[in-house]
This record gives C-alpha cells, sequence and structure tokens, in this order.
C-alpha cells in the first residue's frame, strides 16, 4: 500500500457525493429540506408531497418533487 492510495480512496468518496441522488427516502427530504420525519409524512399524507412506493413498502420522494415542493411553498 503506497502514500497515495488513502488520498486516491477519499478522492473517490468525494466524487460520490457529489452525484445527485435520484429519490430520497422520507427521513433524507427531511433533513434535506430541514424538517422532522413526520412533517414530510403529513406532506406525502395530504398530498402536497407525491411519493411512490419502493420495495418493501419504503416511500421515495424523487429530486423534482423536493425541487417542485420549495419552489411553490
Amino acid at each position: 500500500m503506497d502514500a497515495s492510495e488513502p488520498n486516491q480512496i477519499t478522492e473517490e468518496l468525494r466524487k460520490k457525493a457529489r452525484v445527485e441522488r435520484l429519490a430520497y427516502s422520507i427521513p433524507e427530504a427531511a433533513d434535506m429540506l430541514g424538517l422532522d420525519y413526520f412533517s414530510v409524512y403529513r406532506l406525502v399524507q395530504r398530498g402536497k408531497l407525491k411519493a411512490c412506493r419502493a420495495l418493501r413498502g419504503k416511500f421515495l420522494i424523487t429530486r423534482a418533487e423536493l425541487d417542485r415542493l420549495l419552489n411553490t411553498e
């Protein structure tokens, strides 16, 4: 293992962090919006924020939907 390997791994992690995901779970969306889990869940239940169900019934909210919410509210 040479000295440059840890730096290379760190750089790869930084690149992955910059990649924008297409969808987020309710806790992740809440964190991004600065809200708590139940506030985001209520927005989904009231139809103010569209979400789809993924595997095991987990809600996913698209990045575009989060942007729409921020631009209209």
